[in-house]
């Protein structure tokens, strides 16, 4: 039976696809856990090209040997909503001022690629926590 790794910790980074470099946050989030800087650039950048444009979030597990395992996330939902809807930016007052509008079926798209991520029973309440992060957004949810 091989023996279990020791976890040392995890750290949790927000990235553009393919284009993580050793300069903050990543350098500073993995050297003080001793971890080759280079080599995780090299392979975040390599898994995560195809999604360029987006920003991937990554938990890192660092075990004590300095090795670490890489799981990655869904990109956050207000990222998919301003690509859906091709926005900038959400509202700075999302109550007062509306900045777009998304129908029911960009949300439920957006909620089967979120699903891994979401805290969701079924589709349903998916697509209830996607149009809830639009509202805030200052999107207007038609339907």
């Amino acid at each position: 039976m091989a023996k279990q790794k020791k976890i040392l910790g995890y750290i949790n980074l927000q990235l553009q696809a393919g284009k993580a470099n050793p300069a903050p946050p990543v350098g500073p989030a993995l050297g003080q856990y001793g971890v080759n800087i280079m080599d995780f650039c090299k392979v975040y950048n390599e898994r995560t090209k195809d999604k360029e444009g987006y920003i991937i979030p990554v938990v890192i597990t660092v075990f004590e040997d300095r090795s670490y395992e890489l799981e990655f996330k869904e990109p956050p939902a207000a990222v998919l909503i301003k690509k859906k809807i091709k926005i900038e930016k959400g509202s700075a007052k999302p109550h007062m001022d509306k900045v777009g509008t998304i129908t029911m079926a960009q949300i439920l798209e957006i909620a089967k690629q979120k699903m891994p991520d979401l805290n969701a029973n079924d589709e349903d309440a998916a697509c209830k926590i996607i149009a809830g992060t639009a509202r805030s957004m200052g999107v207007v949810v038609l339907g």
